[in-house]
């Protein structure tokens, strides 16, 4: 272990709650700053050690209209981008100083190129970026999701690549019900990374429009509670072909005791906004 750890250097630490509208609510991630004199193997040991959904790591920028440059590990493998790390690890690095160079709007530097966000009100949110992968979902793909998901195929509504980065194989259900009722079958799921989305029924009282859940076991998190990625996958496209109005609430999280909510925005320019409360519920110093 030492030599993966190498020398005993302190950092600063924080731990957020993400898509929380009150803590404990939403997906933590663990955040390291100035994480400059960390290796690879150190970050991914970290990653590993925390054993969270994701865990980041600030770095400073190569790009020079970025804020920061920010690196996004699962605990098996290192992400170009994903939602609710990149809104918990603004938010920490605003707690501990930050200073964007345009007051209200961030640039992150990331796997995917430059992300954008803002801060209004006090909530954060990131644009969403465009899909690596979209388009239609072939036979036997879609016939091992639902296969997976133990789901009639007539509750499917419709299928797509939503793939920003981490891989995801979207699925719009007939109802929110549908997405709460899942057991899904991890093994037969094999390496597939699947969201699904239901809508609920007009004047609920669950204060969301729609229900998200997000499987991906093939990142060691058969489960994700909230996840931000995802929820931009499924505005871009569900918005974008009129199935989705262009702002919403999705709620996330629900089958894993967890109360997340995403907020979706669609602003005059078309640009979609994906964001939601962030509480810093730890900080301190991490000695690697």
């Amino acid at each position: 272990m030492t030599a993966i750890l190498g020398p005993v250097m302190p950092y600063s630490f924080s731990q957020v709650d993400v898509f929380a509208p009150v803590p404990l609510t939403g997906n933590p991630v663990a955040v390291v700053h100035d994480a400059t004199g960390l290796s690879d193997d150190q970050m991914a040991a970290f990653a590993r050690w925390t054993n969270l959904s994701e865990t980041t790591f600030l770095l400073p920028p190569t790009d020079p209209a970025a804020d920061y440059r920010l690196r996004i590990f699962t605990p098996l493998r290192e992400l170009p981008f994903a939602g609710h790390p990149t809104l918990g690890s603004a938010h920490a690095w605003l707690g501990l100083g930050g200073r964007p160079t345009r007051e209200g709007r961030l640039v992150q530097e990331c796997g995917v190129g430059l992300v954008e966000l803002r801060e209004v009100d006090g909530t954060l949110a990131f644009q969403a970026p465009e899909l690596l992968r979209s388009g239609p979902v072939d036979e036997a793909d879609l016939a091992q999701a639902v296969a997976a998901l133990g789901i009639a195929p007539d509750r499917v509504v419709r299928a797509g690549w939503i793939d920003n980065g981490p891989g995801w194989l979207g699925l719009q259900l007939a109802g929110a019900a549908d997405v709460l009722a899942l057991e899904p079958d991890f093994q037969v799921m094999r390496g597939l990374e699947i969201g699904v989305l239901g809508a609920h029924e007009t004047g609920s009282a669950v204060g969301a429009d729609v229900e998200v859940r997000a499987f991906c076991p093939a990142y060691a998190v058969p489960e994700d509670p909230v996840t931000g990625s995802l929820n931009a996958g499924f505005a871009l496209w569900l918005t974008r072909e009129g199935h989705l109005p262009p702002s919403y609430t999705a709620r996330q999280g629900t089958a894993m005791g967890r109360d997340g909510r995403v907020a979706v925005h669609t602003d005059d320019e078309g640009r979609i906004w994906v964001g939601g409360r962030c509480h810093t519920l730890i900080e301190g110093s991490l000695t690697l």
